[in-house]
Formats: structure tokens, C-alpha cells, sequence
């Protein structure tokens, strides 16, 4: 087993863990508990959930890396537009994998729906200043 050392768990100014050993579970060491309940706000908690879903070849969350491009709530059907770094990215099938586990966590969602997107390409100008100081922490320019 795998033990990271973390600082604290993501958040919006959470630092990335203090020694990243692996991240083969694709960080679900650090996911959150389920919501009790409803959220008044459920694709803001749904955003929230996918803050906690790393990219499994770099512990930066997708909503930091800017791959997230869309989300949208139906009456507990949620639908996620995601993209990826490259057409050829070898862990496509893991970041599907990774989002429907987290947000199947939650008793509020009863479906999600992964919709690849491909236009507008992605480009390192979506990461969000968050992502980019991680991205710093870790060595890696961007």
C-alpha cells in the first residue's frame, strides 16, 4: 500500500500532497465523503466533486488542468464535457473511470453521462492559476 503524506484535502487553496509517491488510485485517496443531502446548488457541488478527481499521470485535479468543460444537472441526471491533453491520451478510459466513481458516490446523482469533447481543443491556457502554481510546485512549467 501506497501511504501519501498530505497536507489537507483539496479545496480551493489546498496545497498539492507534501511527498507524491504514486497516484495510481487516481487520487480517490483523497475524495470526500458523500453529501448527506441535497445540495441548493448541485452543479456547484458537482464542480466541487470533480475538484477532488485527479489526472492520473499528474495529481492536479481536472477542474484545475481546465479539462472539465461543461457540467449540467437534470432532476439527478448529471452530464460532464470533458477533453483531454492530447487525442492520443493513454488515460482517457481512467479519467472517465475516475469521474463516474466520484460523482456515483453521491446518493443526490442517480446518472452521469461522459460527453467527450474534442473542439475547442485543449491548450495549457486552461489551466487556471491554481493548476499553474501546482504545476510550479511540482517542477513543471506551463
Amino acid at each position: 500500500m501506497v501511504r501519501l503524506n498530505v497536507l489537507s484535502p483539496p479545496g480551493p487553496a489546498a496545497p498539492l500532497p507534501a511527498r507524491i509517491v504514486s497516484h495510481m488510485s487516481g487520487g480517490r485517496d483523497l475524495w470526500s465523503d458523500p453529501l448527506h443531502g441535497s445540495p441548493t446548488d448541485p452543479e456547484g457541488a458537482v464542480r466541487a466533486c470533480l475538484s477532488e478527481v485527479l489526472d492520473p499521470e499528474i495529481p492536479i485535479s481536472l477542474i484545475d488542468l481546465g479539462l472539465i468543460y461543461g457540467v449540467a444537472w437534470d432532476s439527478g441526471r448529471v452530464t460532464i464535457r470533458v477533453s483531454y491533453t492530447a487525442t492520443a491520451c493513454p488515460c482517457m478510459e481512467f479519467i472517465r473511470e475516475d469521474i463516474r466513481d466520484r460523482l456515483e458516490r453521491e446518493p443526490w446523482i442517480r446518472e452521469v453521462e461522459i460527453v467527450d469533447v474534442w473542439d475547442p481543443p485543449w491548450t495549457r491556457e486552461r489551466i487556471t492559476p491554481r493548476g499553474r502554481i501546482q504545476l510550479r510546485e511540482l517542477g513543471v512549467g506551463a
